[in-house]
C-alpha cells in the first residue's frame, strides 16, 4: 500500500478474491460462441479475438518463468545484484501480480468488439511493426521518462508510486506493482502505438503480440536482481547501452530513487542528466559475482506431486504459506504438473532452493528432486542415496561446513540416518547432522509439566528411542503398544531400576501420545477427547480426530535476525523452522565438528539450551 493512498488505489474486483477471474469469464465466452459459430470459409471468424485468451495464459507462463528463474539464481548467488532481504510483508504485496493481465484482458476484449481496426487482423504487416517500434522509441520512452519522473514527486509518489518502491530489493514481478490509477496512467501510455496501427489499419497480430511480449519480457528482466545480459553485446553494439537497460540499471533506481527513471532504454538518461554514475560498476561486478559458499546446507526433498507449486521457486503466494491438501486449481493443472515430475525426473540433480543469513552464517536449502513415495520403493533407494552423496560430497568441495539431512533423506530403512555416507567417505571435512538430538529437545519441552503417563504410537525411530529413554529416567511411565519396542526398550533399561516405568500396552487412554509415521486413522480416531497428540515424526499425522490436540511436528521459531524468510517450510507456519533444520545452523553457529548420524545422538540438553541461547523460541 502506498504511504498515504490515492485515489483509484485498489482494484475495481478486490471484494471477488479468489473469484476475480470471472470478470472475464464473460468475454471469454462470448468469444469463444462466436468463433465455434461461425462459418469457417466466411469473414465472421475472427482470429484475433480468439487469441486474446491464450495471449494472457502465455504472460502469465512468462511471469511465472521469470519468477521462479530469479528465485534460483539469487538463491545461488551468481550475479545476484542486490544483497538485501526479501521478507513475507513483500510477497503479500506483491501476490495480486496478475490483476494487471485481468485488466489489459477486459480492455482488449471491450476494443475486439468496438473498434473497426481490431477485427481480422492478418497474422503479420511490416508496416505497423516500424510504426510500432518508432513510436515505442520516440513517444512511449519519452513520455515514460517525465512521467517516472514526476511520479517521484513527494505529490504522487505518497499516493501512488511508493507503493512500487516499497521493494528495495525487486523481483520479476515488482514491475507490475502498483495501485490501479497508476496502471491506467500505464496502459494508456502503452496504448499509444497500438492505437495508432489500429486507426490507421496498418495493425497484425505480430504487432499487438509481440509488443506486449516485449514489455513483459523487458519488465521482468529489468526486475529480475541478477545480471544477465553479457558485455560482449555492449561490445558488438556499444549503442546498445542507449537502447537497453539491464537488470543491475533498473536496480539502481530501486535503490538510489532519484537516478535511472527511463523505461527500457536509458537514453533519456542520459540527456537529462539522471544517468547514475555507479551503473557501469554494478553492472561489473554483478557479472563476475560467483557462485555463493554456503557455510550450511539443509537438505530436504520433494513430498506431493503438487508440492512443486508450494516451494520457494514455484508459486511465491502459495510457498509463502503452510503447505496443506492441494487447492481445488492446483488439481486442474495436473497436465503441468505431470510435465514438472517428468522434468525432475530427467533433470535428476540436486538444486538451490533458498538462502537464509543468520547474523553471517550462509544458509542454502538444496532439495533432491525425489517425491516421498520414492523413499519407500526399495528399488529408488540407491538412485536416492547417489543424489544424497553427490550433494554431500558437493557440498564438501564448496566449503561448507554442515550438512543437514531433512525429511526422509535421514531414514534408517534408507541410509541409517546418514551412517552410510559416512563409512562411504570417513575422509569428508563437512560434518553430517540428521538433528535427532534437538527433535528430541523440542518434544521432550513441548510435553506439559506433571505428565505421568505418555503413549507411543506409530513407527519406532531414532527419535523415538532416544525420547523413550529420556523420559523413563525422568520416571515418567511410557505405554508402548509393539513388543519389538518394548523388549529393545527393556534390555537397555535393564542395568537400571527405569524398567518399571515401561509397560506394554494397546489400550488408547493415555492424555498424551506421543506419534511417529505410520499412525492409521483408525488407531487415531480411538484416542479420547482432549488427547494431545506430539509427533516425533518428520511428517505431521492425519489430524483426523477433532476431538484431539495437535502439536506440530519438531519445531520452533526462528528469532528476527534470521533474514530472506519469504517462504514457509512444507506445512509449518511463517518463520517457524524443523528442528532438523535448526540443529544443522546449531552446529553451525557453535563450531561444533562432529557428526550426528547413525545411532549416535549429540547432548540433548547442550543443543536445547544452544537453541534459546541463539534465539529461537519454543512454539508452546
Amino acid at each position: 500500500m502506498a504511504t498515504t493512498p490515492g485515489f483509484l488505489t485498489d482494484w475495481p474486483w478486490k471484494p471477488l478474491g479468489s473469484f476475480k477471474y470471472m470478470v472475464l469469464a464473460p468475454w471469454v465466452v462470448k468469444v469463444t460462441y462466436d468463433f465455434l459459430t461461425s462459418d469457417a470459409n466466411e469473414r465472421d471468424r475472427d482470429l484475433a479475438a480468439s487469441l486474446i485468451f491464450p495471449l494472457l495464459l502465455l504472460r502469465m507462463l512468462n511471469n511465472q518463468f521469470w519468477i521462479s528463474l530469479s528465485r534460483y539464481k539469487t538463491a545461488k548467488g551468481k550475479n545476484r545484484i542486490v544483497d538485501k532481504a526479501i521478507e513475507f510483508e513483500q510477497v503479500d504485496r506483491e501476490k495480486e501480480w496478475d490483476d494487471q493481465i485481468i485488466f489489459h484482458g477486459i480492455v482488449w476484449y471491450a476494443a475486439a468488439y468496438s473498434l473497426v481496426g481490431t477485427k481480422h487482423l492478418p497474422l503479420w504487416r511490416l508496416d505497423g511493426v516500424i510504426i510500432v517500434i518508432l513510436l515505442h522509441m520516440g513517444v512511449v520512452e519519452f513520455l515514460y521518462y517525465w512521467f517516472h519522473r514526476a511520479l517521484h514527486h513527494h505529490f504522487l509518489y505518497n499516493r501512488y508510486h511508493s507503493h512500487h518502491h516499497s521493494s528495495i530489493v525487486t523481483e520479476p514481478i515488482t514491475s507490475v506493482i502498483h495501485p490501479f490509477g497508476e496502471h491506467i496512467a500505464y496502459f494508456l501510455l502503452f496504448a499509444i502505438p497500438l492505437m495508432t496501427i489500429t486507426l490507421t489499419q496498418t495493425g497484425s497480430i505480430c504487432a499487438f503480440a509481440g509488443y506486449v511480449t516485449y514489455i513483459d519480457l523487458m519488465n521482468n528482466m529489468g526486475h529480475c536482481n541478477f545480471e544477465l545480459i553479457p558485455k560482449i553485446a555492449f561490445s558488438i553494439f556499444p549503442p546498445l547501452k542507449y537502447l537497453m537497460y539491464t537488470p543491475s540499471y533498473h536496480s539502481l533506481h530501486h535503490t538510489q530513487f532519484r537516478t535511472n527513471y527511463s523505461l527500457f532504454m536509458p537514453f533519456y538518461d542520459y540527456v537529462y542528466g539522471t544517468f547514475d554514475i555507479s551503473t557501469d560498476t554494478l553492472y561489473e561486478k554483478s557479472l563476475e559475482r560467483k557462485d555463493e559458499i554456503p557455510n550450511v546446507v539443509y537438505l530436504t526433498h520433494l513430498t506431493t506431486p503438487e508440492s512443486v507449486y508450494h516451494m520457494r521457486l514455484g508459486f511465491a503466494s502459495l510457498a509463502s504459506k503452510p503447505y496443506t491438501s492441494p487447492k481445488w486449481y492446483l488439481r486442474m493443472l495436473w497436465p503441468l504438473t505431470i510435465w514438472s515430475m517428468i522434468i525432475t525426473w530427467i533433470y535428476g540433480k540436486t538444486f538451490v532452493v533458498e538462502r537464509n543469513i543468520f547474523r553471517k552464517l550462509i544458509v542454502q536449502t538444496w532439495a533432491i528432486p525425489k517425491f516421498k513415495l520414492q523413499y519407500f520403493m526399495e528399488w529408488q533407494r540407491e538412485a536416492i542415496n547417489d543424489l544424497i552423496m553427490k550433494a554431500i560430497l558437493e557440498a564438501d568441495e564448496k566449503g561448507a561446513e554442515v550438512l543437514t539431512l531433512g525429511l526422509l533423506n535421514q531414514g534408517d530403512e534408507v541410509n541409517r540416518n546418514g551412517e552410510l555416507f559416512i563409512k562411504r567417505n570417513p575422509k569428508l571435512k563437512v560434518k553430517l547432522v540428521d538433528g535427532s538430538s534437538l527433535a528430541v529437545g523440542v518434544v521432550l519441552n513441548t510435553i506439559p509439566k506433571g505428565t505421568t503417563e505418555v503413549a507411543f504410537r506409530g513407527n519406532f525411530n531414532k527419535v523415538a528411542y532416544h525420547l523413550a529413554l529420556a523420559l523413563c529416567r525422568k520416571g515418567i511411565m511410557l505405554a508402548i503398544s509393539r513388543s519389538d519396542h518394548y523388549q529393545k526398550l527393556k534390555m537397555e533399561l535393564e542395568t537400571t531400576n527405569d524398567q518399571d516405568n515401561l509397560i506394554l500396552s494397546r489400550t488408547y487412554s493415555q492424555r498424551v501420545w506421543l506419534v511417529g509415521d505410520g499412525l492409521s486413522k483408525v488407531e487415531e480416531l480411538k484416542a479420547s477427547k482432549g488427547t494431545l497428540i506430539i509427533p516425533y515424526s518428520q511428517f505431521p499425522p492425519s489430524k483426523v480426530n477433532k476431538d484431539c490436540f495437535y502439536q506440530t511436528t519438531p519445531a520452533m521459531l526462528a528469532p528476527k535476525h534470521l533474514e530472506n524468510v519469504d517462504s514457509c517450510e512444507n506445512w509449518l507456519p511463517r518463520r517457524v523452522m524443523s528442528a532438523w533444520r535448526i540443529a544443522g545452523i546449531l552446529h553451525g553457529l557453535e563450531g561444533w565438528n562432529v557428526n550426528e548420524c547413525g545411532n549416535e545422538l549429540f547432548d540433548v540438553q547442550k543443543i536445547w539450551q544452544a537453541s534459546l541461547q541463539h534465539g529461537f523460541t519454543p512454539l508452546t
